[in-house]
């Protein structure tokens, strides 16, 4: 039986996405996180952007108490529980919100105005919060 012989990798168009012609390097990836930032600058509106930066603060929260609860211990378990919930919760909570309202997506909540939107979070917000604090003791 003869040997297989090698083939060289099949060559593609410069410029395509499976070009081997082009070496991928840090600029690249920094170019690409570029255009997407530069993207959701212009096209994400105020809303999205202001409920954006209050998941971001809510991840941010919901990481110190963990930090936290690593670093100094758990006595009270249940606070920490009842803490980091209420982050998690309240972080779907906002991104339910964040779905419902966006203009991009307006064809799949045509039924669901804004005004019912932000009632169902406020309400789920309240009921949410009520059971965290019910759970401290």
């Amino acid at each position: 039986m003869p040997p297989k012989q090698r083939t060289a990798a099949p060559q593609t168009v410069p410029g395509t996405p499976y070009s081997a012609a082009k070496p991928k390097s840090a600029n690249d990836a920094q170019d690409i996180l570029q255009g997407v930032w530069n993207r959701y600058v212009e096209k994400t509106t105020q809303r999205t952007k202001l409920l954006d930066s209050f998941m971001l603060f809510l991840v941010v929260v919901g990481a110190l108490q963990f930090l936290y609860v690593v670093l100094v211990g758990n006595f009270p378990f249940n606070a920490f529980l009842s803490g980091f919930s209420a982050c998690v919760g309240q972080f779907v909570l906002t991104a339910s919100l964040r779905i419902q309202t966006n203009p991009e997506n307006k064809a799949d909540f045509e039924s669901i105005s804004h005004e019912r939107a932000f009632a169902d979070f406020v309400f789920g917000s309240l009921l949410l919060h009520f059971f965290c604090v019910n759970f401290i003791n």
